[in-house]
C-alpha cells in the first residue's frame, strides 16, 4: 500500500428524511470512493419495529432503497461502494429489497453485505437471566420498570463486522444500529488494513465520521455564521480525504454551495460531545481535546493529531418503550390583548375537558405561546406585545380516550372562546404514541455479530 494513498469518503444523509439531493449530487458532481448514508435515530428503530410487526418485510429504511434505484448505475460505473445503517430492525429485508432493485435496473456482478446481530429484543429475558442489568443510564432506573413495554432493543456495535463485509467483496453494505461514526471507520479499516488495536488511528476514524455523521451540518448547514455560507440551495455534503496515517481533510464537491472552515467543522464537532477526552465509542475511546486543524485552501480543513485508546467492554444498547399517548393541538390568536385571549383559551380548554369528568393533572399538561419568546424564556426580554401569538396546548396520559377529549374541545373555541382567533385549517388533533428512551450498557461478549454477502 502507497502511504500517499487517498480514500474519498462522503456522508449523503445525517438523518432519515434528510434530502435525496445529497446522495444524488455526491455521486454525480465529483470523485467519490465510498458514500455512506445514516438513516438511524432512537425513536426511529421503534418506529421500524411497529412497522415489521404489521408486515414481516418491513423494518428498514425503504427511502434508502429507492435512492439507490436513482444512484447505483453511476456507482457501478464510478466504483463507489455504499455503506448505511439502513437495515434498521430488519437488514435481510433490506437486503431481499436490493436485490430487486438491481435485477429492475438490469445490473448484475453487484455483492451486497448485510451485518446483523445488533437487534437483542428477543434475547432480552435470557441476558437478564445471565446477569445484565440493563439500567437506565439517566437516572438509574430498573428495567423491569418498562420490561412489558419495550418496543426495540438495539447494540451499538462498531466497524468492524462492516470492514469484514468490505473484505469479502460487498459493493453496498447494509447494517442495523451500528453507530453513526462506524460506517465511516470501516471502510479505512479495509483500505488501510488499520489494526483493530491501533486506537489513534480508529480514533481518527471515528473523528471523521462524527464530522461527517450529519451531512450538511459540516459545511455550512444549522451554522451560526449563517450569512457567510453561500448558495444554500445547492449547499455541497461533506467528503473527506482520509490517509492512512489517520489524518485527513474535510471538503465538498467543488462548484457547490455551503462552507468548509475550521468554524464550520468544530461547530459539528462540538455536536453531542459529552466529555470531550473520553468520546466512547465501541472501537475505541476518542480524546477529542487531541483533535489539531488548519484551513488549508477554500473549503479544505486539515485535522490531525487525533489520539485514541481502549474502548470499554461494554456496548451501549438503545432501548424503546411504550410510554403512553400525547395530544397536541394549535390555534392562532390576533391583537389586541392577543396573549392574554391566548391564555385563557387554554384555561377554557382545560376546564371543558375536567366537565366530562376526567382531569388532566396540571404536570401533564403543555402550554405554549409561540410570539412570546418561548424558545428563549427568561433570557431574551419581550420589548413589546405581539400582535400576534401562536397557542400550542395538549396533554399525555396514559388514558386516551381522555385525550381524543381534549382534540375535540380545540375546535369550539373557535366560537365559543376569545375573540380574534384562526390558524385551525389542519383539523382535529388526534392523540399518538409516546415512545420513551432507555439507554443501557450490555457486556460485549454476549454480542454475536454475522455478516452475510450475496451477489445478485
Amino acid at each position: 500500500m502507497s502511504d500517499d494513498k487517498t480514500v474519498l469518503i462522503a456522508n449523503g444523509q445525517g438523518f432519515w428524511g434528510d434530502s435525496l439531493l445529497g446522495p444524488k449530487r455526491l455521486v454525480s458532481e465529483g470523485p467519490l470512493d465510498y458514500l455512506t448514508l445514516d438513516y438511524l435515530a432512537e425513536v426511529t428503530m421503534s418506529i421500524m419495529q411497529k412497522q415489521r410487526l404489521r408486515n414481516p418485510e418491513a423494518g428498514y429504511a425503504t427511502d434508502f432503497v429507492e435512492m439507490l434505484r436513482e444512484i447505483l448505475p453511476t456507482c457501478q460505473e464510478k466504483g463507489i461502494k455504499v455503506i448505511a445503517n439502513a437495515g434498521g430492525v430488519n437488514p435481510r429485508g433490506c437486503l431481499n429489497a436490493i436485490k430487486q432493485v438491481v435485477k429492475d435496473l438490469g445490473m448484475t456482478g453487484i455483492k451486497i453485505g448485510i451485518v446483523e446481530g445488533d437487534d437483542i429484543l428477543d434475547q432480552l429475558p435470557e441476558l437478564i437471566k445471565s446477569g445484565e442489568e440493563f439500567k437506565n443510564l439517566d437516572n438509574g432506573a430498573p428495567i423491569q420498570d418498562v420490561l412489558d413495554r419495550i418496543s426495540s432493543a438495539n447494540v451499538y456495535i462498531g466497524a468492524k463486522p462492516i470492514a469484514d463485509a468490505l473484505d469479502q467483496g460487498a459493493d453496498i453494505v447494509v447494517t442495523g444500529r451500528a453507530t453513526d461514526p462506524s460506517v465511516v471507520l470501516a471502510p479505512l479499516i479495509h483500505e488501510f488494513g488499520w489494526s483493530m488495536e491501533d486506537y489513534d488511528k480508529l480514533a481518527a476514524g471515528t473523528v471523521m465520521g462524527h464530522i461527517l455523521e450529519c451531512g450538511a451540518q459540516c459545511t455550512g448547514g444549522n451554522y451560526c455564521g449563517w450569512r457567510d455560507v453561500p448558495d444554500f440551495a445547492r449547499i455541497g455534503y461533506p467528503i473527506v480525504e482520509a490517509k492512512a496515517d489517520g489524518t485527513f481533510t474535510v471538503t465538498k464537491h467543488e462548484g457547490t454551495g455551503g462552507l468548509v472552515t475550521v468554524d464550520t467543522v468544530v461547530s459539528q464537532i462540538m455536536y453531542e460531545l459529552g466529555d470531550p477526552k473520553n468520546y466512547l465509542g465501541p472501537d475505541c475511546k476518542s480524546d477529542f481535546t487531541s483533535i489539531q486543524m488548519e484551513q488549508d485552501g477554500d473549503n479544505r480543513v486539515k485535522v490531525w493529531g487525533i489520539k485514541g485508546s481502549e474502548p470499554t467492554p461494554t456496548y451501549k444498547v438503545s432501548m424503546a418503550y411504550e410510554n403512553g399517548y400525547k395530544i397536541v393541538g394549535q390555534l392562532t390568536y390576533t391583537a389586541p390583548d392577543a396573549v392574554e385571549k391566548a391564555q385563557l383559551a387554554a384555561e377554557i380548554l382545560f376546564e371543558r375537558v375536567g366537565m366530562y369528568g376526567k382531569e388532566i393533572p396540571k404536570e401533564d399538561r403543555f402550554v405554549e405561546l409561540f410570539g412570546t419568546n418561548v424558545c428563549y424564556k427568561g433570557i431574551y426580554k419581550q420589548e413589546q406585545e405581539p400582535g400576534e401569538v401562536m397557542l400550542r396546548v395538549g396533554a399525555k396520559s396514559n388514558d386516551k380516550d381522555l385525550l381524543n377529549i381534549l382534540g375535540r374541545e380545540l375546535a369550539p373555541l373557535i366560537t365559543s372562546g376569545p375573540v380574534g382567533v384562526t390558524g385551525f385549517a389542519a383539523g382535529r388533533p388526534r392523540p399518538t404514541e409516546i415512545v420513551g428512551y432507555w439507554p443501557a450498557l450490555m457486556d460485549k461478549t454476549k454480542v454475536h455479530t454475522t455478516v452475510t454477502v450475496e451477489e445478485v
